[in-house]
């Protein structure tokens, strides 16, 4: 049998498990393929077994074609996926239930088996989380997040932009969000952002809501007055370590806040920021130095974004773009993703 890619797919290979012998193609050997059989009188295949062929390896990460992507659409100020993980063609250990295609009619047992999908993904990045919790006790696992998202990377081993496998394109922050977890730099991430138990009962409150509905989840009664005490002006206010932004028109500014920790060795330090804007977006923040002590843990700042876009006004802008804010002292750098959208034809997948 021979199992082609779609286009959806594009030239992403996954190791499946089958009951006859197969090969995997990708979509345009597909389609090259499939071409071929419709132009012969007489198609013929032959699978030859050469043992395993070691040849160089393909940049990496890649994000797989089948992976989830953003806009969030649900509350469009909170960028999603926050971050990739390994997930396609992992070794895993493998039940003695079920055969390695979980058919009922598979009656081979292994002891592992190749596997992909989130249900990959997640326990490594659920791993680090518990690696992270074990070296940092009292962090809490918005601390945690913040962390595995200011510290991961965006580009390959080659230099070059993590590719989108789906397009074949690099991608963006609505494909892999804030990057690949990098997990020893999350271990010294130097600042990270926190979000307590009030503050996300006032983000509920945000996105609208009704208090008696969140009653019946709320077990604490301090919590009970969280909304009308916090400083949640909007929902994007959620001391999140990523920032998204919906522009409504071509004037538009939108304002955010942020509260960051220092959990660097140092306690005296000095971050300054750096600013990569999306296009058709100014961004401004401040204060633009973050000046840490013993007595001075946790510092604030603001980040206005204002939609600059000329000519055609929002209908000539492609919908989405996408920055960065990146605070350093000079030996962490805590990297936040920006992505920004415009009403009219934004909230689109990918």
């Amino acid at each position: 049998m021979i199992l082609a890619n779609t286009a959806d797919s594009g030239e992403e290979l996954t190791a499946d498990s089958h009951l006859v012998p197969a090969t995997m193609v990708g979509a345009k050997a597909g389609d090259q393929i499939r071409d071929y059989i419709q132009k012969s009188d007489s198609p013929t295949a032959t699978i030859s077994f050469l043992g395993t062929l070691i040849g160089p390896s393909p940049p990496s990460p890649r994000v797989a074609a089948f992976s989830s992507r953003g806009p969030n659409h649900i509350t469009p100020v909170i960028l999603k996926p926050d971050v990739i993980a390994p997930g396609v063609n992992i070794l895993a250990g493998w039940t003695g239930m079920v055969g390695p295609t979980d058919l009922d009619i598979d009656p081979r047992r292994v002891e592992f088996n190749i596997i992909s999908g989130t249900s990959m993904s997640c326990p490594h990045v659920s791993g680090l989380a518990a690696l992270l919790r074990k070296a940092h006790p009292d962090w809490s696992p918005a601390v945690i997040k913040s962390a595995l998202v200011t510290t991961a990377y965006d580009t390959e081993n080659s230099g070059e932009p993590i590719e989108d496998l789906a397009t074949g394109e690099p991608s963006n922050s609505f494909v892999h969000g804030a990057g690949h977890v990098d997990p020893n730099k999350a271990l010294n991430p130097g600042l990270v952002y926190d979000v307590d138990a009030r503050e996300y009962v006032a983000f509920l409150c945000a996105v609208g809501y009704e208090f008696p509905g969140i009653l019946v989840f709320l077990q604490d009664p301090s919590l009970y007055d969280a909304c009308e005490t916090s400083k949640l002006r909007t929902a994007g206010d959620l001391n999140y370590p990523s920032f998204s932004v919906v522009f409504g028109s071509s004037g538009d500014a939108v304002k955010y806040r942020r509260v960051v920790k220092n959990v660097g060795s140092n306690v005296d330090v000095v971050y300054e920021v750096g600013v990569k804007s999306p296009a058709n977006v100014e961004i401004d923040v401040s204060p633009r130095k973050l000046v840490f002590s013993k007595e001075s843990r946790e510092l604030e700042y603001e980040v206005t974004f204002k939609s600059v876009v000329l000519g055609g006004g929002v209908g000539s802008v492609p919908g989405h773009e996408f920055g960065s804010i990146v605070w350093t002292d000079g030996e962490h750098v805590v990297k936040s993703p920006v992505a920004v959208q415009w009403s009219q034809g934004s909230v689109q997948s990918f």
